[in-house]
């Protein structure tokens, strides 16, 4: 079978929706980590604004993995965008001007000091920004090791950033923004200290050019994007009548929160979709709690009511009203208003995400790490009710559900996904789980645990759930 290209493009079927833009696109953008999130995500926001502005094509980069930029450059940029909802759809997205891959590192040094590229972007995991446990630059990372040592030839995606602004600050020329796109908070922050730090090591008055005229703007995104295996691409190449190796998905539902920033004369981001605002902390506060926290809720109920995915178990009538109440007059309720936000519409938006057929998210992929992720998840929302003295009796169900279903595994000698597994086990195996879990200092602080408020509707709703009574709790 051929590949997509731009020779094959007018062979496609009527139905998929074709680039509506001129191929002579320019770079102006370099993104590191070009994965199926970012093809899916900012790939697709930057090429509706191509539609107007052609200067701002992307370079995707790759340090370590020469597979996506091989496909791309044999497609001459080009792939599918396949959307999975009620309403599918499928679009061939046309962002990319370039792609560089390992050992190119020549022309990436080039393009990062090309003044037409004006914004650098980057998803590489939170783990490829080689940060330490408390968020600073891991200097004995072998990256920056290598990179402190070897400037000339960086090998991390930090030494690469901090690499080409020096090299705009010596040919005296404007800097580039730095967006991160992947989901730390306060990631445009954590970002610059981590660049400043490793510049410090170079030369200390790149350092402070960097801190005072780098911009770099905190970001949220969200957008499930399911991986693109042999059967997806199977499935595409059908549709099209041509083979796509760089094919991706996602639900229609996008997000990209970006804090303000000045970029002279650059893309026009919010006609593409984007907010623009002044606090993503906010948005970052109402999806960890509403989506993740409904998520976690949905998880442990759900799992204790036989249901495997997110799509039965908020299509349980019962559960599905149980989360909804959670979410608007719980979480809600509790979040701070937040600039350009609609918190009760964003609550819906989650819900109706949460109903796509088309997406599968197992439950027990959800209940993992759960001693890292209901402290923010849910814990903070109950300290902050409590404080505003309302009633916690529906937020304790998912904390009691946790536990339960922190018993089961362990009466049952199935392993627990969790960094706290062995303690956990040992916890929730006892005469009295709730109370032994609710003393694990590492989950909960002793005001919240001590308060009888908490304590005592988490306890109830244990033992509710022991005795085969979860579904009176739905009732709340």
């Amino acid at each position: 079978m051929t590949s997509l290209s731009r020779a094959t493009l007018a062979s496609l079927p009527a139905a998929i929706a074709r680039p509506g833009h001129d191929p002579a696109i320019r770079t102006g953008v370099v993104h590191f980590g070009p994965g199926a999130f970012h093809r899916a995500h900012q790939a697709d926001i930057f090429d509706r604004v191509l539609d107007t502005d052609p200067r701002w094509g992307i370079a995707a980069v790759s340090l370590r993995s020469a597979g996506t930029v091989d496909a791309l450059k044999a497609q001459d940029g080009l792939y599918t965008l396949a959307v999975i909802d009620r309403e599918p759809g499928t679009r061939i997205i046309a962002a990319h001007s370039d792609a560089i891959g390992p050992g190119e590192g020549a022309r990436l040094r080039t393009l990062l000091a090309d003044p037409a590229v004006k914004l650098a972007t980057s998803t590489v995991t939170e783990k490829g920004y080689c940060l330490a446990a408390d968020g600073s630059l891991d200097f004995a990372h072998p990256d920056i090791v290598h990179d402190r040592a070897r400037p000339a030839e960086p090998a991390s995606v930090i030494g690469w950033i901090v690499s080409g602004l020096a090299d705009r600050r010596a040919a005296g020329a404007a800097p580039f923004a730095m967006l991160c796109c992947d989901n730390m908070t306060g990631n445009g922050a954590k970002l610059r200290a981590a660049c400043v730090a490793l510049a410090r090591e170079w030369d200390g008055g790149l350092a402070d050019w960097i801190a005072g005229e780098v911009a770099f703007p905190d970001s949220m995104v969200d957008s499930i994007t399911p991986a693109s295996d042999p059967a997806f691409l199977a499935k595409v190449a059908a549709e099209l009548g041509v083979d796509d190796r760089a094919a991706v998905q996602r639900e229609r539902f996008t997000q990209w929160v970006l804090q303000r920033f000045d970029l002279a004369d650059g893309p026009d981001l919010a006609a593409a979709g984007v907010t623009l605002t002044n606090d993503v902390r906010g948005y970052e506060q109402a999806k960890l709690r509403i989506l993740n926290g409904a998520h976690s809720s949905l998880a442990y109920i759900g799992l204790a009511l036989g249901h495997e995915t997110v799509f039965e178990a908020v299509r349980d009538p019962a559960l599905g009203g149980f989360a909804s109440r959670l979410m608007h007059e719980d979480i809600a309720g509790a979040l701070k208003p937040v600039e350009g936000l609609d918190v009760p519409g964003y609550a819906d938006a989650v819900l109706a995400r949460f109903r796509n057929p088309a997406i599968r998210h197992l439950l027990s992929q959800i209940a993992w790490d759960g001693s890292q992720k209901l402290p923010y998840r849910l814990l903070d929302t109950v300290r902050d009710r409590l404080a505003a003295g309302h009633d916690v009796a529906r937020l304790a169900v998912p904390v009691a559900a946790w536990i339960a279903f922190l018993r089961r595994k362990a009466q049952a000698g199935e392993p627990i996904t969790d960094p706290l597994a062995e303690t956990l086990a040992g916890a929730a195996s006892g005469a009295d789980p709730a109370a032994a879990v609710l003393a694990l200092r590492q989950v909960f602080p002793a005001q919240l645990a001590e308060d009888a408020r908490f304590r005592d509707a988490v306890t109830a709703a244990v033992t509710a759930f022991l005795d085969g009574r979860a579904a009176e709790l739905l009732e709340r």
